[in-house]
């Protein structure tokens, strides 16, 4: 049976690209590109801010 989506390719991909991307910054270039990216997420899933939030609340 072929499959239509592999989860594990598609990581692998995802990553190499993230890979091609940060080899040639120095680190505080990969620190301000991973905090920007950090702030991209929380604007486009403002939930998952809520969620963890509340879960450490909880603790």
């Amino acid at each position: 049976m072929k499959k239509d989506f592999d989860c594990v390719e598609m990581q692998d991909r995802a990553a190499l690209r993230i890979h091609e991307k940060l080899k040639s910054m120095t680190r505080d270039e990969e620190l301000a590109y991973w905090r920007q990216r950090g702030e991209e997420a929380q604007k486009k899933y403002p939930r998952m801010r809520v969620a963890e939030t509340a879960s450490l609340q909880s603790k």
